[in-house]
């Protein structure tokens, strides 16, 4: 064992494991039906491209019915939304972004569970919000910052499938700091 009587000061709590060899968080449990696709930038000379959908990455087999860009003002919140029967591919295309989603989903085996991701240029990923997934973003930078959703239903203006609850609501145990 390490001795730190030499080094160390009272009270200091060593760091649990947080991140696994591959870079993944090491505890987090997926939200059942949550999928999550790292991307890597590919540098150029003039710049770099970031991928940011593709078919054959076999996510889902749903269709793309409407891509929309979300734009977020610093430290801007949009939360609490769900849909009854779209799922949500979000992808932070400018800037950096937390999405946080909730299991409300009595049936889940996920039931109660929180998933939080930061996403950004600089650690690209698509995430896949299923359907009755409760989900907010934030922009936790002094930078405007966006995302693209590319949903597998479009919006309906006579009937939107969209619900929403307050940002601050008791109803779901996390708080946007």
């Amino acid at each position: 064992m390490l001795q730190t009587s030499k080094w160390g000061i009272d009270g200091a709590i060593k760091d649990p494991k947080s991140i696994t060899a591959q870079w993944n968080p090491s505890s987090l449990t997926f939200i059942d039906g949550v999928f999550v696709k790292e991307v890597k930038n590919v540098i150029k000379n003039n710049g770099y491209l970031t991928e940011i959908y593709r078919q054959d990455w076999e996510l889902d087999e749903l269709t793309v019915a409407q891509i929309f860009q979300v734009s977020l003002n610093p430290h801007g919140i949009s939360a609490w939304h769900a849909h009854e029967i779209t799922t949500d591919r979000i992808f932070v295309n400018n800037g950096s972004i937390k999405i946080v989603l909730y299991d409300a989903r009595e049936e889940s085996p996920t039931y109660g569970q929180i998933n939080e991701f930061r996403c950004g240029e600089l650690r690209p990923m698509l995430v896949i919000v299923p359907p009755r997934v409760w989900h907010g973003v934030q922009n936790y930078t002094s930078e405007p910052a966006a995302l693209l959703n590319i949903v597998d239903k479009a919006y309906q203006y006579d009937n939107p499938d969209h619900w929403r609850i307050p940002m601050d609501s008791p109803e779901i145990p996390y708080t946007f700091s």
